[in-house]
């Protein structure tokens, strides 16, 4: 169990222990991880739990994961037991005096998200994540988070109905995330969670068909870890200027991974695919930053916060 003070950090005005966060979907509503032998989350800043739409949701159909060369593959489909459910059964089962926890709010209309934000803000959640990349059913289907002017749109409605601390996690399914996020900086979010998965595809040569039930997921893993750093680098060109922290993620697993990401401009790191296979893996990623920490001679984490030094622009040249 980590004691580090030089790990503990003020994100969007809540104080995290640490800068770990459980990602939306790896950890159930809270409750799974906790049965894991030695766990404490004493070693979190928060938990951000599963994906909450208003009405329940059965999800998809099988088969929903699939094990891909340094990654994986889940198709889940929200599958979740309301916002009412979660607020009148879920929430008070949670420990909020040892770590914060973070609702995830999915929706296929900016209805849903506003109705489902309203409710969460009239409960115990600390923080309130946006999920922008589901599929507005409104528009034929386009995921809110691939168009700025739509995600923009999420962001003001949901602002609208809260005080708590709003997190938008963006899709790097899109052509500019950096436009997409100052869009989202001006509807009124306090912070970003950058990124969300990959889209991508496994088929059985056998029988000619997806192996995801699907067609198709979202690629999460350490596949993922160099798009997603290049995201971070991007949002947090916009997001600084704003005082916008980031929860970076996207194929962490390991104390280095994480540094990288607080170098490319993260202020909180978010584990995922990792807790599968090692769901000790915090402990040691706190240990490895600390120790990262006094060979640098820096006094806190948030030291390492946007400190990446680009090199200086080379000649442009044509072909290789």
């Amino acid at each position: 169990m980590t004691n580090d003070s030089a790990l503990a950090i003020e994100f969007c005005g809540l104080p995290f222990a640490t800068p770990l966060v459980l990602l939306s979907g790896c950890v159930g509503f809270g409750e799974e991880y906790t049965r894991v032998a030695g766990f404490s989350n004493r070693e979190l800043g928060a938990v951000c739990l599963k994906g909450t739409t208003g009405a329940p949701r059965l999800g998809n159909p099988a088969h929903r994961l699939y094990e891909t060369p340094n990654g994986m593959l889940n198709a889940i489909g929200l599958q979740n037991p309301g916002v009412d459910a979660v607020i009148k059964d879920i929430l008070p089962q949670l420990d909020f005096s040892e770590t914060r926890f973070i609702a995830n709010v999915s929706g296929s209309s900016i209805e849903e998200y506003e109705e489902v934000t309203r409710k969460f803000d009239d409960s115990p959640i600390d923080a309130i994540e946006i999920n922008i990349s589901c599929p507005n059913v409104k528009e034929g289907g386009v995921a809110f988070g691939n168009d700025p002017a739509m995600s923009a749109r999420v962001v003001e409605a949901c602002r609208r109905v809260t005080k708590k601390p709003l997190i938008t996690k963006l899709s790097p399914n899109q052509t500019d995330i950096a436009a997409n996020a100052c869009g989202c900086i001006e509807a009124g979010t306090d912070a970003f969670a950058v990124i969300n998965t990959l889209m991508g595809m496994a088929i059985d040569i056998e029988s000619r068909r997806p192996v995801i039930g699907n067609n198709q997921g979202g690629l999460s893993g350490p596949a993922i870890k160099p798009v997603a750093l290049l995201k971070v680098h991007q949002v947090y060109q916009v997001a600084k200027a704003h005082g916008v922290p980031i929860i970076g993620q996207g194929g962490i697993t390991s104390a280095n991974d994480a540094i990288e990401f607080l170098i490319a401009g993260a202020s909180a790191v978010g584990l995922g695919t990792a807790l599968f296979y090692d769901p000790l893996i915090c402990a040691k990623i706190n240990t490895g930053i600390s120790a990262y920490l006094q060979r640098q001679g820096m006094e806190h984490v948030s030291e390492l916060t946007g400190s990446l030094q680009l090199h200086p622009p080379g000649p442009i040249r044509c072909g290789c």
